[in-house]
C-alpha cells in the first residue's frame, strides 16, 4: 500500500483554504493595522481617574472599548489563522506574539475600569443613565463588573496581574509548540508489514481500521512518543494549573473552578451535578464496553479497539462535496434561513479543508466578526462529516450573535458554546437513521451515535473529572508529577469503562495529548452542551417552528443573558440533572437497538 503524502501549504488548492484575505489583504496590511492600534494605549489611558466625572465620559470609554474589541478581532484572527496555517512558520508565530504582547498592554493601560466602575455609587450611576439614554446598552456589562466587586483589587494590583497575562499563557504556547510542532511519531506497520504515517490527523483514521495490527502499532507509536516526554508534558500541565490557582488566590475565589465559572455565570455545582450523574449512569457505558468486546469477537477488549466499527463490512467514505450536501439535508429541519448561511459559509471562503504539513492538528471554527473561520483536516471518513456539521454549528451561532448583538454582547459564553455544534450532529445522525434502512448500515450508524455519547458526554465528563481533580491536587500542595498525573488519570480509565476494558498502561499518559486542560475548565461544556443539543433537537424534530424560533433565538443571543437563561429560552433547563439524566437514557435505549439488530 503505497503511503499517502501530505502536501506542503503551496500546493494545496485555493478553493480548498479558508479567504483569509478577507481580513487583510497582506502580511504588510496586518503590520499597519497593528501599528495603528498602538495608538489605543494612550487613548485608553487617557481615561485613568476619569470613568465616574460623566455619563458622557462613561458613554465615551465604552464605545472606545468596542472599537478596540473590533479592531482586535481582525488583527488577532488573522495571525492565529496564519499561524495555524503552517505552524513552523516562524514570522507567524511572531506575529501572534505582537498582537499578544498589545493585547497584555492593553489591559495593563486599561487596569483601572473595574476598580473605578466599581466607585460609582448607585445614585450617580442612576443619574448618568438618565442623561445618557444610550448607556443603557451597556447596563449588563456594568451590572456583571459590579456582581463581581469582591474579585476586584486595587488599581496597581490590577495593572499588575493584567502584566502577567503574556507569562500566563506560556504554557498553553509550550504545549503548542511541543504537541504541534515538534513532536513526531514512527510510522505504523499493518499486518502485511506497509508502513502509515503516523500523525494527529491520520491516529483517529488508523484507529478505526479494521487491521488490529495496524491499530496496536499506531496506538503504541503514539503512547511511545509521548512517554519519552512525559516529565516535560508534566512539568507543562502543572504550570498551567499553578497560574491558574495565582489567579484564583489573588482575586479571593475559594478554588481554580469557581474562579473559571464565575466569568461565564454559572454555578459551580453544576460541574459538579454533571460528574454525578454521569456517575449514576456508569451501568449502560460499561454495558457498552461488554457489547463491543462481543461484538468484535475479542478475548479482551484494549484501549486501541475503542474506534474501530463493530460492524464490519460497512465502509462510508465521502468526498467533501458529498459532505456538505449531506449537511444541507440533515440541517433542513433548521429552516430556510439557517440553510441560507450554511451555504454561505460553503461557498465564499469559510473553511480551510485538508491537512498540510506543518497545519494545527484538530478542527475548530473561530467566530471571527468578518465571517467564520473553520479549520478541517478533512479525511472522507464519517467522522469527518460530523467534524463538518460541528464546526459549521459553532460559525453559524457566532454569524447569528454577531449579526444580531451590539459589539458589547456578541461573545458568547463557553457554557453553551458546544450547544449550536452538537445540535448539528444529533440532527445529522437522526438524518442518518431516517434514509437508512440497511440493517447492517443501521447497526453502524446507531455505533456511531453510541460512540459519539460515549466520546462526548463518558469521555468529556471523565476529561472534567480529571482536571477538576488534578487542580485540587495542585491547591493542597501536592505534586502533580507525571506519575501522579499517570495514576490518577488510569484509575479514572478504569472506572470509567468498567470490568470489561482492559486499561492499557499506555492510556495513562493521554492526558498529554489533549490540549483542552489548557483552556481552563472546557471540557465539561462538551458534555453539558451535548446533553442540551440531544434535547434541543428532539423539541426541533418533534414540534418544528416554534422550536426552530426558539433555537434560532437562543443562537442569536450572544451573551446578552446568562447562559442557563439562555437554554431556558430555548426550552432546557441545565441547572437540572434531567437533561444528562435523559441523554443517557436515550443511550440505554439505542444500546437495546443496537443489541436487538445484532443478536
Amino acid at each position: 500500500m503505497e503511503m499517502t503524502k501530505i502536501p506542503a501549504r503551496a500546493d494545496v488548492p485555493d478553493q480548498d483554504k479558508w479567504a483569509i484575505n478577507d481580513l487583510f489583504a497582506t502580511d504588510d496590511d496586518w503590520r499597519t493595522a497593528l501599528a495603528g492600534a498602538k495608538e489605543f494605549v494612550p487613548r485608553v489611558a487617557a481615561y485613568r481617574g476619569r470613568l465616574g466625572e460623566s455619563g458622557e465620559t462613561l458613554l465615551a470609554f465604552f464605545r472606545l472599548d468596542d472599537e478596540i474589541s473590533l479592531a482586535f478581532d481582525a488583527l488577532v484572527h488573522y495571525a492565529q489563522r496564519k499561524s495555524d496555517e503552517d505552524t513552523r512558520v516562524a514570522a507567524y508565530q511572531e506575529m501572534v506574539s505582537q498582537v499578544t504582547r498589545l493585547a497584555v498592554e492593553l489591559q495593563s493601560a486599561a487596569a483601572f475600569e473595574t476598580p473605578e466602575l466599581l466607585a460609582i455609587d448607585e445614585q450617580t450611576l442612576d443619574r448618568f443613565y438618565a442623561e445618557q439614554p444610550a448607556l443603557e446598552n451597556y447596563r449588563l456589562v456594568l451590572d456583571r463588573v459590579r456582581r463581581r466587586r469582591e474579585h476586584v483589587l486595587s488599581d496597581k494590583e490590577e495593572a499588575l496581574l493584567a502584566a502577567a497575562g503574556e507569562m500566563a499563557a506560556s504554557p498553553d504556547d509550550i504545549y503548542s509548540m511541543l504537541n504541534d510542532a515538534d513532536l513526531k511519531f514512527p510510522d505504523a506497520v499493518d499486518k502485511d508489514g506497509n508502513r502509515h504515517p503516523v500523525t494527529h490527523g491520520t491516529y483517529i483514521p488508523l484507529m478505526q481500521s479494521y487491521d488490529r495490527a495496524l491499530r496496536k502499532s499506531a496506538f503504541d507509536s503514539l503512547y511511545a512518543v509521548y512517554g519519552q516526554f512525559r516529565n516535560t508534558a508534566a512539568a507543562t500541565l502543572s504550570a498551567q494549573m499553578k497560574q491558574l490557582l495565582f489567579f484564583a488566590n489573588a482575586r479571593k475565589y475559594p478554588s481554580t473552578l469557581a474562579a473559571a465559572l464565575d466569568g461565564t455565570e454559572v454555578d459551580p455545582q453544576i460541574y459538579h451535578s454533571l460528574i454525578d450523574a454521569v456517575h449514576r449512569s456508569f451501568g449502560p457505558m460499561h454495558r457498552y464496553v461488554s457489547l463491543r468486546r462481543r461484538l468484535l469477537g475479542l478475548d479482551e477488549l484494549h484501549m486501541y479497539d475503542l474506534y474501530v466499527p463493530v460492524v464490519e463490512g460497512v465502509e462510508m467514505k465521502f468526498t467533501f462535496e458529498e459532505a456538505k450536501e449531506i449537511a444541507l439535508k440533515a440541517l433542513a429541519p433548521l429552516g430556510e434561513d439557517y440553510l441560507a448561511i450554511l451555504r454561505e459559509g460553503f461557498e465564499n471562503g469559510w473553511i480551510d479543508v485538508y491537512e498540510n504539513e506543518g497545519k494545527r492538528s484538530g478542527a475548530y471554527s473561530a467566530g471571527a466578526r468578518v465571517h467564520p473561520y473553520v479549520l478541517l483536516n478533512f479525511k472522507g471518513t464519517l467522522d469527518d462529516v460530523f467534524t463538518l456539521v460541528h464546526e459549521m454549528g459553532h460559525s453559524i451561532h457566532s454569524y447569528l450573535s454577531n449579526k444580531t448583538q451590539p459589539t458589547a454582547y456578541q461573545d458568547y459564553v463557553i457554557f453553551v458554546a458546544e450547544v449550536a455544534s452538537t445540535c448539528n450532529e444529533a440532527l445529522l445522525m437522526e438524518y442518518l437513521l431516517s434514509v437508512t434502512e440497511d440493517k447492517k448500515q443501521r447497526a453502524y450508524l446507531i455505533n456511531h451515535f453510541l460512540e459519539q455519547f460515549r466520546g462526548t458526554l463518558y469521555r468529556q465528563t471523565m476529561f472534567a473529572e480529571f482536571e477538576l481533580r488534578a487542580n485540587e491536587m495542585t491547591q493542597r500542595g501536592e505534586g502533580t508529577t507525571a506519575e501522579a498525573l499517570c495514576a490518577l488519570y488510569k484509575q479514572l480509565n478504569e472506572q470509567y469503562f468498567g470490568p470489561d476494558m482492559v486499561v492499557d498502561d499506555e492510556i495513562a499518559l493521554e492526558w498529554a495529548r489533549i490540549p483542552h486542560f489548557y483552556y481552563d475548565y472546557y471540557v465539561y461544556q462538551y458534555a453539558t452542551g451535548y446533553a442540551a443539543a440531544i434535547a434541543l433537537s428532539r423539541r426541533i424534530l418533534r414540534e418544528g417552528e416554534t422550536a426552530v424560533k426558539d433555537y434560532l433565538g437562543f443562537l442569536s443571543g450572544g451573551c446578552s443573558a446568562d447562559p442557563i437563561t439562555l437554554l431556558r429560552g430555548a426550552g432546557v433547563d441545565m441547572a437540572s440533572p434531567a437533561p444528562i439524566e435523559d441523554a443517557t437514557k436515550l443511550f440505554d435505549e439505542l444500546l437495546g437497538e443496537m443489541e436487538a439488530l445484532l443478536a
